[in-house]
């Protein structure tokens, strides 16, 4: 294969006026070292480098030794990039699809295999997992939190099935939010612009007895719709109201011995989305979490998480369900010797209850799915603070296929304390769901498409290669390679009168690429931030397959990804950053590459109260982003908006 990286010019005047001011005088510089503290929250490269991430092993560890692709998207990073919504945010990651397809639908996924009912990540906000039974994918339009209360987010590219099961196949993406003593006081913003919408929330928080702290919110947002190819609009917008809290507090000291912690977290929202042909579709739902830890010694501790979630989502003249999941997890961590050993039981309950219609039809239309599973892992020291093996496996029990293995064994070599070489080699299924053997799609009395009731699981195995290195003071390379093997993936077999077609397991695939990142401290007041990803994919049939798409119907993923941020800290509590991305060509349907650039400018010009003015998608009026092309395709347009927020 050839990497072949895409041309990018970026525009003269975001080139000339960064490259300008990152030769400046000395002066400029002393000035912004000036700034208030408040005003600069961002982490050094070798503080990022070395911030703990949970997603990879269950277990705080720092990001510069973990053993997996994974990518961190700070809080800092979300509130200099002005995102008004969770899937934009993840456009900061490398590795990741992010593609807009209508005013309320959004395709992402990592390392291929995009579409809108993209099913190979498993997602999670602090620790409830969001996505559906219904297709093992996301509906990212009932998503939501304050984004200034995220205090990170954790992408792992690469399958993590081995601690987080089935559906985390070619990643996980892990949202969590600050503890409520970590969001005092209280805040208020407001956002409006031109085709952006609004956007305004409001958060208290507060501490009551014995060390407890919490706090609690609401939070309003409407989208306005994207654009047709001529300009009209799709009349597709999107709107949702969601409050929420959270609490958390402990017993017996700060994570000393016999210490417990609690949280204690829920959300309810409403909201509904537009549709040019149909009446509104309504959002509805709502999830309470509650997560108790345990420390029975310095070296060993318990963890015990319960949550129910509710949602409900009615489509005019398509279909309508209303669903509850209710799920445990138990978890023992313990550190002896040589050995860090984490091992627990999971169990979940899901059920759901379809209204169906002469379009689509879910067959039975109520279905009850349970999910036990027991994971294992264990990592050894070879060689203290220089070589680690991971070795670890979970084992899963669905409704549809039985028991199914999950293992992986990872190694990762430090020969300083600045550089970390790591391998992996994973195994990883996503598991039926119901569009796989219960869906009926109808042409007028015909069915067109039909699901199979002997479904099985699409299995991956994928060998990674990694290195972490920091060259010199303020630099940081981070680099991934990957292979991965796709057998008994979704195909549509075509039966011998034409229809109906017939979903099976007769599509497999090979993938592989490259994903590089990169964090440079130019000055002071100057960070430059570079990714840049690289994926081949190629879909393949097994012998007697009908399937005239040839498998490409499950992924339209582009070749190159590129992106570049500057982030500026400027005198008189100014800001200035600017993104800019590069997105390949899709492949089927075609969806014509493109170049875009967002700015942010912001000024505190007292503290506490921060002004901001963003521009979103700059270089062109519109622009698609992912599905058919023709007079009705909905493209995202250039959009300006202004946002303030009090922090009191």
């Amino acid at each position: 294969m050839t990497l072949s990286a895409p041309a990018i010019r970026a525009p003269r005047p975001l080139l000339g006026l960064v490259l300008a001011l990152s030769l400046a005088s000395p002066a400029l510089a002393q000035q912004a070292a000036a700034l208030d503290p408040a005003a600069l929250k961002r982490l050094s490269v070798e503080e990022l480098m070395d911030i703990d991430v949970t997603s990879v092993s269950k277990r705080s560890e720092p990001l510069s030794t973990a053993a997996a692709a994974i990518s961190v998207i700070t809080s800092e990073d979300i509130r200099r990039y002005g995102a008004t919504s969770l899937p934009e945010l993840l456009r900061l990651a490398t590795g990741l699809e992010v593609a807009r397809a209508d005013g309320h639908t959004w395709a992402i996924s990592a390392r291929g295999f995009d579409i809108t009912t993209a099913n190979k990540l498993q997602v999670l906000i602090d620790g409830r997992s969001i996505y559906t039974p219904l297709f093992s994918g996301v509906f990212w339009d009932v998503q939501d939190t304050l984004l200034a209360d995220i205090d990170r987010i954790e992408v792992i590219r690469g399958p993590g099935a081995a601690l987080w099961g089935a559906n985390a196949v070619n990643g996980v993406i892990n949202i969590i939010t600050k503890d409520a003593a970590q969001t005092q006081g209280g805040r208020v913003f407001a956002a409006a612009g031109g085709d952006e919408g609004a956007a305004a929330g409001v958060r208290y928080g507060g501490k009551l007895g014995d060390g407890a702290s919490y706090r609690a919110y609401a939070r309003f947002s409407h989208y306005d719709p994207l654009v047709f190819p001529n300009g009209a609009s799709a009349r597709d917008p999107l709107q949702r109201t969601q409050g929420g809290f959270r609490l958390d507090g402990g017993t017996g000291g700060a994570g000393g011995v016999g210490s417990d912690a609690y949280t204690v977290q829920g959300d309810l929202y409403t909201g509904f989305y537009g549709d040019p042909f149909a009446a509104d579709a309504d959002l509805n739902g709502g999830n309470l979490l509650g997560r108790w830890t345990r420390r029975t010694s310095a070296t060993a501790d318990w963890k015990l998480q319960v949550y129910a979630d509710l949602t409900h989502r009615s489509i005019p003249r398509l279909f309508a369900e209303q669903r509850s999941t209710y799920d445990l997890d138990l978890q023992r961590h313990v550190h002896a010797g040589a050995h860090d050993v984490l091992w627990g039981v999971g169990y979940r309950v899901s059920g759901d209850q379809v209204t169906n219609s002469d379009v689509i039809a879910f067959l039975p239309a109520r279905r009850t799915e349970t999910l036990a599973s027991a994971f294992a892992r264990d990592e050894i020291a070879l060689v203290r603070d220089r070589l680690h093996l991971v070795a670890g496996t979970e084992l899963e029990h669905n409704d549809y296929t039985g028991f199914e293995l999950q293992p992986t064994l990872r190694l990762a070599y430090t020969p300083s304390p600045k550089e970390t070489l790591w391998s992996a080699v994973s195994r990883a299924v996503r598991t039926p769901t119901r569009i796989d053997t219960d869906v009926r799609f109808f042409a007028g009395p015909v069915t067109a498409v039909e699901g199979s009731p002997g479904f099985r699981s699409e299995v991956v195995v994928s060998y990674e290669l990694g290195w972490r290195i920091q060259p010199a003071p303020g630099l940081s390379l981070d680099t991934a390679t990957f292979y991965s093997v796709y057998d008994h993936l979704r195909s549509q077999e075509a039966t011998d009168g034409g229809l109906p077609v017939v979903l099976a397991n007769k599509a497999k695939a090979t993938t592989a690429g490259i994903e590089v990142s990169a964090n440079y401290q130019m000055r002071p007041w100057l960070r430059w931030t570079a990714g840049y990803s690289y994926l081949d994919e190629r879909f393949g049939l097994e012998p007697g397959s009908s399937d005239p798409t040839g498998g490409t119907a499950e992924g339209d993923d582009p070749g190159n990804q590129l992106s570049l941020r500057a982030s500026l800290d400027l005198p008189r509590r100014v800001q200035l950053d600017f993104f800019l991305r590069h997105v390949g060509e899709l492949p089927q349907p075609v969806v014509p590459a493109y170049t875009e650039l967002d700015v942010r400018l912001g000024w505190e010009p007292v503290a506490g109260l921060e002004l901001s003015l963003v521009g979103r998608n700059l270089l062109h009026p519109h622009h698609a982003e992912f599905g058919a092309a023709g007079p009705l395709a909905q493209e995202v347009p250039r959009s300006v908006f202004g946002r303030a927020a009090w922090r009191f």
